[in-house]
């Protein structure tokens, strides 16, 4: 065991990398237990079988009528107004790349199980056997009937942000990747606490972005949306820092649109190089690039400005571990994992983002209810705040009916909201639907319907 100043015992490093490869073993030996993590249970009454004529044929034909007559009444006669697809391709799963449809469902029922037990949302796992962003359009276009929203997750880019932006204009229910807006949510969340724990100004710091993909375009969107200054920031994909030197993204700048952009607004002094260059005397480093350890060495932390903030967010394994960032210097540091503290991970933002976008049938998900998601969530840690705590656990169940809330009343500040209430009103909703969901799952586990998987 290793001590601190303090004389107060560390783990060593065997310590932590035999913690941090745990998670990845027991998946190994649980998922094939469970087979699977997400099932639909029945939420109405089955007193006797006579009740199968109200819930179908013949009874179900007066809902049927009303609905096409009014088709409003489909959010009040069905579970569309609770239900959201989640869609992918597999081309970008995690930091595994492309492993395609069928390799991807895991993740899909996991962020379902996420969706029901953090924010009583029902997820859908919905797999697409196509790379052809026209396709998923079409497609996801042609699913809107039976959903109340879309969560579009680990499409590679350029073509998600196309697949995004034209789905945002076409769809009549709110379409979200969370790969862009989720992670960014949570991300310029957990930045602006980390920066209040250091003593930093956001509009005067510089940032390393680590990474160009649809993650980090999306923080960077938000991040500049906040206040920080885009000059005094840098991008780095992997062929390099962008700016306008970037003649390969120049001529492709119909196709790497977004890229193309942060070229002209980012690094005003016209810095090349690779990351290392980029992090050198940066305040701050927003990793998501590929999955580590090893992508950031601890010597270009060392470059960085006093009291660094890094966010080292690849999944399943960060950039650098943690705890080599701190030796390195770092005074703040962040993963996307949950068994490591300060983790920056989208399942933070997208359970009461929706929770609230659904609550008002809001017709979409815009920065501006992000930029509330991501408020409610850096104010929640409140006086709690220090280094090693700049965002509450996933187990703080109350901060997703307050993500809710937030963003609920914001898309009614905004005008696309279709019903209306009071904060307290969204509040109350959220928590008593999020309450139901997680108390199910335990009555569930107590009652052995869930049974507790054997002992490794």
């Amino acid at each position: 065991m290793l001590k601190d100043k303090e004389n107060v015992e560390q783990p060593s490093v065997e310590q932590l990398l035999a913690k941090a490869t745990k998670p990845s073993a027991d998946a190994m030996r649980l998922h094939p237990f469970y087979q699977g993590k997400v099932e639909t249970t029945l939420k109405c009454a089955v007193r006797s079988f006579n009740d199968f004529a109200i819930w179908y044929t013949p009874g179900v034909a007066a809902p049927c009528k009303a609905i096409a007559a009014n088709p409003e009444l489909v959010y009040e006669y069905t579970n569309k107004w609770n239900t959201v697809a989640v869609v992918s391709d597999g081309t970008r799963v995690l930091g595994l790349g492309d492993i395609g449809p069928k390799a991807g469902l895991p993740v899909m029922e996991g962020k379902a199980l996420l969706y029901k037990y953090l924010g009583g949302v029902d997820g859908v796992p919905v797999m697409l056997d196509t790379k052809d962003p026209d396709a998923i359009i079409q497609t996801v276009l042609l699913l809107q009937p039976g959903f109340g929203g879309v969560n579009l997750e680990d499409i590679s880019q350029p073509k998600c942000f196309r697949i995004l932006d034209t789905l945002r204009e076409k769809a009549e229910i709110p379409i979200w990747h969370d790969d862009q807006q989720g992670t960014a949510t949570v991300t310029l969340a957990g930045l602006i606490n980390a920066l209040k724990v250091v003593g930093k100004d956001l509009g005067n710091v510089s940032i390393a972005f680590i990474g160009s993909g649809a993650s980090n375009v999306a923080c960077s969107r938000l991040i500049f949306g906040w206040g920080a200054d885009p000059g005094r920031c840098f991008m780095v994909d992997t062929k390099g820092i962008l700016g306008k030197h970037r003649r390969d993204l120049e001529l492709r700048k119909a196709e790497y649109v977004d890229k193309w952009r942060l070229c002209q607004i980012t690094n005003a002094e016209g810095r090349e190089g690779d990351i290392p260059d980029a992090m050198r005397g940066a305040d701050v480093v927003i990793a998501l690039s590929r999955s580590g350890p090893g992508v950031i060495q601890p010597e270009w932390i060392k470059s960085m400005a006093k009291d660094a903030v890094v966010f080292a967010c690849a999944n399943p394994v960060p950039e650098i571990w943690p705890w080599e960032a701190k030796e390195a210097g770092a005074a703040v540091v962040a993963t996307g994992r949950s068994d490591f503290p300060n983790q920056v991970n989208n399942s933070l933002g997208f359970p009461g983002i929706f929770r609230g976008t659904l609550d008002v049938r809001a017709k979409t998900i815009t920065d501006e209810m992000c930029f509330a998601a991501a408020k409610a969530l850096a104010d929640h840690v409140g006086e709690r705040l220090a280094p090693d705590f700049i965002l509450p656990n996933m187990d703080d169940w109350e901060v997703f009916p307050r993500e809710a809330a937030a963003v609920g009343m914001k898309a009614q500040e905004l005008g696309i909201a279709g019903k209306h209430f009071t904060y307290e009103e969204l509040l109350e909703k959220a928590r008593t639907i999020i309450r139901r969901s997680r108390a199910i799952t335990q009555s569930m586990m107590d009652n052995g319907f869930i049974p507790e998987a054997p002992e490794e």
